[in-house]
């Protein structure tokens, strides 16, 4: 069976000021969706399981109905209310739970090898083919799973700070740890990670996530348990979220999974703040002007 894409797309986009998700970047108003949605047919993805919140579920499914060209599509919503074990949401919350609640919500949606994709990053071509490649030989029932790194230096913004799961990788390929930083952004003494404790430097050369898993239908039972002990230290921070890259790596320290990080030679680029779409539309433009991509998407 053909391999299934998840695309979180029910960020906020608080720091954009707009659905980001449907933003126009290509030549024909494509938007980075778009783009993924044409690599990923060309991997050989089965579907797409759209993952949205109600407040731009219309606007994101108008966007994308017309776009979808016959690949089959579902959408499910992250909601606030949908928590295990009758649990309710602190008063005042607003904001979605997180990266790891949204793929949660896939339990009982998904059952085969599947990746994970940000709605707003644009990963590039090999990157799909390598994971496709990956998730057509993996175990549907086995706790293998793999994911795509990135230089740490490729995927910040010169527009403020971003948020990054920092990676360290063994000789044998298979992820050792991964931590999320939230407050990474450049500086003019280098690279840092705004931490409580105090700033962190880094290279810019660290193997950085960017949200691009590959899973099989085993994560969503440790997808589970690591949300309901994240719910019980901090479900009453209205602002705290459960991220998947946290989850990824307290399985990796326990010994429970495994990750394979694959080598890929895709270039990514992302939306994050206003200032970044020229950057993007650029770097698409090159990519089309080298004839990675059609001047208009079909």
């Amino acid at each position: 069976m053909k391999p299934v894409l998840v695309v979180m797309a029910a960020g906020m986009g608080s720091r954009y000021g707009g659905i980001k998700q449907i933003e126009p970047v290509g030549l024909h108003g494509e938007a980075v969706m778009e783009y993924t949605l044409f690599d990923a047919r060309r991997a050989g993805f089965g579907e797409g399981v759209f993952i949205v919140r109600r407040e731009i579920e219309k606007e994101v499914m108008e966007f994308l109905a017309p776009r979808l060209g016959g690949f089959p599509a579902r959408f499910v919503r992250q909601e606030l209310g949908d928590l295990p074990g009758g649990r309710t949401p602190p008063p005042g919350r607003t904001k979605p739970w997180g990266t790891a609640h949204a793929i949660l919500r896939c339990r009982g949606l998904v059952d085969r090898p599947f990746a994970v994709v940000n709605a707003d990053d644009f990963y590039g071509r090999d990157a799909f083919r390598v994971m496709a490649s990956r998730l057509r030989n993996m175990d549907p029932s086995g706790t293998d799973f793999a994911m795509v790194g990135y230089r740490l230096k490729n995927t910040l913004s010169e527009s403020g700070s971003v948020s990054r799961g920092i990676c360290v990788a063994g000789e044998d390929g298979f992820l050792r740890s991964i931590e999320e930083h939230t407050l990474i952004e450049r500086t003019p003494g280098g690279i840092v990670s705004r931490r409580e404790g105090g700033d962190v430097p880094l290279s810019g050369d660290e193997l950085t996530s960017m949200n691009l898993f590959g899973f099989t239908p085993g994560i969503f039972p440790f997808l589970e348990r690591e949300f309901i002990s994240f719910f019980a230290e901090r479900g009453g921070d209205p602002a705290a979220e459960c991220y998947i890259p946290s989850v990824v790596g307290a399985l990796v320290s326990s010994g429970e999974a495994r990750v394979e990080v694959l080598p890929s030679s895709a270039e990514w680029f992302g939306i994050t703040y206003p200032a970044d779409r020229p950057a993007v539309q650029r770097g698409i433009r090159r990519l089309i002007d080298r004839g990675v991509y059609p001047p208009r998407l079909a």
